[in-house]
């Protein structure tokens, strides 16, 4: 399986299969959004799918796949550098703003500075109506942010009061271009793709959890593990799919085209919103999706 996807890269059929991944990888990304929404605590939240998802890919990494060569081990421990800061920015943000204020700033961000970055890492080349759409996709998604703030009508001196959590948010978004990047050179630079996969997962269980354990030990009323349980292993199941289908977009297509069009997340998230959550779509929303998905048309469609 992982020499079909090696075999692909570079072929026109490799091109059209990494924009199915990543969209395929958007909307796991939405869902897993919409998990972590209504969860307990996103510290917490994080631990318990980062546990989960590590003992699941415990005994691929360990008998299934080959082992990673020593490069390869050298850049999985800078990714999990890079998403253990990733984690603590996004789940400090969270808590400290909206989950419609944070999630589109750090969403946004990240595109940009993905694109920026694989122009020196990969020596990839994007067309002036590429740029313009990944500009338009970026600025758009940073948007809905702003206009959920005016949409709950919040006083200046509250919305002043955000600035950690946005400062935090432009963080996160930074880290996942850092880290988007980085895995796209790891996953590159392994014989078998699944290999490197496998083994991210596996090490994700040996950081962030430790922080929630922590936090969880600190906490006075201290909420139900079934519950957090059964989040973790649910949120497992599709982190591994969402990221593992970007990691695998970005071997075979541009790592500048996935990493973008990964961020229609949003378009999915406001459908989810709306079918689940109940949530209105104000006709300012409804044209900023629109642009979104305009933005990614000029991205894929050049």
């Amino acid at each position: 399986m992982g020499e079909y996807f090696v075999n692909l890269a570079g072929t026109e059929h490799g091109e059209r299969l990494a924009f199915i991944l990543a969209l395929v990888s958007a909307l796991a990304h939405s869902i897993f959004a919409a998990i972590n929404k209504g969860g307990i605590d996103p510290y917490l939240n994080r631990g318990a799918i980062n546990v989960a998802y590590s003992i699941m890919a415990a005994p691929f990494a360990l008998y299934v796949f080959p082992l990673p060569s020593p490069l390869v081990f050298q850049i999985l421990i800078l990714s999990y550098i890079l998403h253990l800061g990733y984690e603590w920015l996004q789940a400090a943000a969270f808590s400290k703003g909206a989950f419609t204020l944070v999630y589109p700033i750090a969403r946004g961000i990240g595109p940009l500075f993905t694109a920026l970055i694989a122009i020196s890492l990969f020596a990839e080349a994007l067309e002036v109506s590429q740029w313009f759409g990944l500009v338009l996709l970026s600025s758009a998604v940073i948007s809905l942010a702003y206009v959920n703030l005016q949409e709950k009508g919040l006083s200046k001196e509250l919305k002043a009061s955000l600035m950690p959590s946005i400062l935090l948010a432009v963080g996160a978004g930074i880290a996942v271009a850092l880290y988007t990047t980085v895995d796209a050179y790891g996953i590159r630079k392994t014989f078998n793709p699944f290999t490197f996969l496998a083994w991210f997962f596996f090490l994700g269980g040996f950081g962030f959890p430790f922080i929630a354990y922590m936090r969880y030990q600190k906490m006075a009323i201290k909420p139900s593990l079934p519950p957090l349980i059964k989040r973790g292993i649910i949120g497992a199941f599709i982190a591994l799919f969402s990221f593992a289908t970007l990691m695998l977009a970005t071997r075979i297509g541009k790592v500048s085209e996935a990493a973008a069009l990964r961020e229609t997340s949003i378009i999915f998230a406001g459908i989810i919103g709306v079918i689940f959550f109940k949530e209105k779509l104000s006709s300012t929303k409804v044209t900023v999706i629109s642009l979104i998905a305009l933005g990614a048309i000029l991205i894929e469609f050049h």
